[in-house]
């Protein structure tokens, strides 16, 4: 298989975001913000009334997408995003992307891509570009 601008990366999704996840990473990152799993916290603050997932879990589906794609999280060379709208909890959301160039840096392959989580039926959550090692995937 030889990589190529164009190719669209297979999506990575998630059917519904866990709000009991949510509430799991609140105290594994020890962020007490409430609005991962006060439900009350979140409606005094106008977000609405479903908890507010973390952005590094959203930072982490796309580069799930990146390392299913590539074959492992060691292949992922660079990944810069925009957070620009938040994932709630029971969202679907959807991680794409599509190579934008290949190009050889010190002998090995690289491809640079556009990537984005989609929420379902909503907005963009996330927009950004990565880079991956693709030297395995481009051999003939």
């Amino acid at each position: 298989m030889t990589v190529r601008p164009g190719d669209v990366i297979p999506a990575w999704e998630i059917d519904e975001v866990s709000r009991e996840k949510m509430k799991t990473m609140a105290a594994l990152l020890a962020d007490s913000n409430p609005i991962h799993f006060d439900i009350e916290s979140v409606r005094r603050l106008g977000l609405g009334d479903r908890p507010v997932n973390q952005g590094p879990n959203n930072l982490a589906y796309l580069m799930n997408m990146l390392a299913a794609w590539t074959g492992g999280r060691e292949h992922l060379r660079k990944i810069s995003v925009r957070f620009r709208s938040n994932v709630l909890g029971d969202d679907h959301v959807v991680a794409r992307g599509t190579v934008t160039e290949v190009r050889e840096d010190g002998g090995r392959v690289l491809a640079d891509c556009d990537i984005e989580l989609l929420v379902e039926g909503r907005d963009i959550a996330l927009s950004g570009t990565a880079t991956v090692d693709v030297t395995h995937m481009s051999r003939h």
